[in-house]
C-alpha cells in the first residue's frame, strides 16, 4: 500500500485582483495531485470588492476557505493563512500567479527532508511586456548567485515557497513590519533555527504581473526600502555579511549574460535601460528608509 501523499494548506493572500485570483484558482484545478490531500485558503487583504464571488465559482472543484481581514499587507495576509491551515505543509503563492499542472507533486517530492524550505522557480507569463520580463531577469540573476547550490539557498520567494506547517508557526511565521522584503527576513530567520532551504526549479508557477514604468520604479524602491530593514536586523542578528551582496551587483554582468541572450534582439537596449533603472531605484528606497530610520533614532535621542 502506498503512503498517502503529504496534505497540503495552499496560500493565496489576494486585495484588489479578482481576475487574477480567478485564473488563480483555476490553475489549482489542473494540479495532477489527489485533490483530497491539498486545501486552498485565500485571504482577501482588504479588496474594496470583496472576493466572495469569485471563490463561491470554485467551491465544487476545489476544498476552498475564505477569510477576510483588513487590509494589513501581504506578510500578515500569509499569516491569517497559515493560521486557518489543516495541511501538514504550506505552499504559499500569490493571486496573480499560475501554477504548472505538476507544481504541487514536485514540491511533495522535495520533502525528503521536512526541516526545509522549497522554493520553485517563477516564469514570467507577459512576454510582451519588458518591465514584467525585466523583473524575471532580476530574480533569475538573484537566485543564480545565491542559490547556485540548490541545496543549500539562502533564500526563496514566497510566490512559490513551501514547508513544514508546524515549524513554519514555530519559527514566528512573516514579520508583519515588513510590506516588502518579508520572504528574505523570514528565511533569514528559518535559517538562524538551524533549518535549510532548497531550491527546486522543477517547480514553476507563471507570473502574470503587468508593469508600467512608473510602477517599476515604484516596485524596486520599495523593494530598496524592505533590503535596508532586513540588513538592520541581519546586522543586529549578526547573521549575514554585507559583502555577499557587494559580491552580487560586482558579478551582475556574468548573471545577467544567460537571461539576456534569450531576449529579442530589439528588447535588449530597453531592458539595458531598466535594469540601470531598477539600480538607481533600488539605491534611492535604501537610503531613504536609511534616513527615515536615522531621523527617528536622532528625534528618540533627543525625548
Amino acid at each position: 500500500m502506498k503512503p498517502k501523499k503529504p496534505f497540503f494548506s495552499i496560500i493565496v493572500p489576494s486585495c484588489n485582483r479578482p481576475e487574477q485570483l480567478r485564473e488563480c484558482l483555476e490553475s489549482f484545478c489542473r494540479l495532477d495531485y489527489p485533490r483530497e490531500r491539498f486545501e486552498v485558503i485565500v485571504i482577501d487583504d482588504g479588496s474594496r470588492k470583496p472576493l466572495n464571488q469569485v471563490v463561491k465559482r470554485f467551491q465544487n472543484q476545489l476544498d476552498t476557505t475564505l477569510v477576510r481581514q483588513e487590509n494589513a499587507g501581504p506578510a500578515a495576509a500569509r499569516n491569517t493563512g497559515a493560521s486557518h491551515a489543516r495541511g501538514e505543509f504550506l505552499a504559499f503563492t500569490d493571486d496573480d500567479c499560475t501554477s504548472a499542472s505538476d507544481w504541487l507533486r514536485t514540491l511533495a517530492d522535495r520533502f525528503d527532508t521536512p526541516d526545509h524550505i522549497v522554493g520553485g522557480r517563477t516564469v514570467n507569463a507577459l512576454h510582451n511586456n519588458t518591465y514584467s520580463a525585466t523583473t524575471l531577469i532580476i530574480r533569475e540573476a538573484v537566485y543564480s548567485y545565491y542559490n547556485a547550490d540548490n541545496r543549500q539557498g539562502p533564500f526563496v520567494a514566497s510566490n512559490n515557497m513551501a514547508l513544514s506547517a508546524g515549524l513554519f508557526n514555530m519559527s514566528g511565521g512573516f514579520d508583519t513590519n515588513f510590506r516588502t522584503s518579508e520572504d528574505r527576513e523570514f528565511c533569514d530567520r528559518w535559517l538562524l533555527h538551524g533549518y535549510g532551504i532548497i531550491y527546486a526549479p522543477e517547480a514553476v508557477v507563471f507570473h502574470a504581473h503587468p508593469l508600467t514604468f512608473r510602477s517599476f520604479c515604484k516596485l524596486y524602491f520599495n523593494y530598496g526600502r524592505g533590503a535596508f530593514r532586513y540588513h538592520q536586523i541581519r546586522a543586529r542578528r549578526k547573521s549575514g555579511k554585507k559583502r555577499s551582496a557587494v559580491n552580487f551587483h560586482l558579478c551582475l554582468p556574468w548573471l545577467l549574460k544567460r537571461p539576456m541572450s534569450l531576449l529579442p534582439l530589439g528588447h535588449i537596449p530597453i531592458v539595458i535601460m531598466l535594469l540601470m533603472v531598477w539600480e538607481v531605484a533600488n539605491t534611492a528606497g535604501f537610503f531613504y528608509e536609511k534616513h527615515i530610520a536615522s531621523a527617528k533614532t536622532h528625534g528618540d535621542s533627543n525625548d
